[in-house]
């Protein structure tokens, strides 16, 4: 019988690497303005690949410990037993794993598991709903910079303008905020989880 998945496992990885990117963020004071807000951008840019990593790691291990919640999604009995490898396939397929801000998330997990599994509610939760469209929508700005996805960062941050996603995220403790709400998330998720 294969090992199963850890979810509480992925989410105490994505705390301890939330904390290096906090240690670097918080290493940056002795730099000018544009390398400070630079290191916000990268910042971002790696907080997202790690929320990113923590989802997919929680939907193959939510599949793994229990392909109930998949045939609830998708009315397709499985066998009672996946390997890590088959769960990730299900999810990714031959591509990587990607969503679309919060409302994307929700929509790639209600392929997964059902609306009542403790996955799909916590990520629900209107306590997350701000922090994870601003890390969607900073991540995007600070990666591609275009007029698109500076009017979702606009959106997103409920900003009348901005320079930058690094330079919005350096003033008023608004990544530190950030970060200790995605650490509460994944300890919700880790909490819940069954493994």
């Amino acid at each position: 019988m294969p090992r199963k998945k850890s979810v509480k496992l992925a989410a105490d990885v994505f705390r301890d690497n939330v904390t290096e990117i906090q240690k670097f963020f918080a290493g940056t004071d002795g730099l000018n303005e544009e390398n400070k807000s630079w290191c916000a951008d990268y910042a971002i840019i790696r907080l997202y690949l790690e929320f990113e990593v923590l989802m997919l790691k929680a939907i193959v291990g939510a599949i793994n410990s229990d392909t109930d919640t998949l045939f609830q999604s998708s009315g397709i009995k499985f066998p009672k037993h996946l390997s890590e490898d088959v769960c990730t396939y299900l999810v990714v397929g031959n591509g990587y794993f990607d969503f679309k801000g919060r409302e994307g998330l929700l929509k790639t997990l209600k392929k997964f598991v059902p609306k009542t599994h403790y996955l799909y509610k916590i990520i629900k939760s209107s306590k997350y709903k701000d922090a994870l469209e601003q890390l969607s929508a900073l991540r995007n700005f600070a990666a591609h910079g275009s007029r698109s996805a500076k009017k979702f960062a606009l959106t997103a941050t409920k900003a009348t303008k901005i320079g930058s996603a690094g330079s919005w995220l350096r003033v008023q403790g608004r990544f530190e905020a950030l970060l200790t709400l995605l650490t509460d998330l994944a300890k919700k998720i880790k909490h819940a989880a069954p493994y």
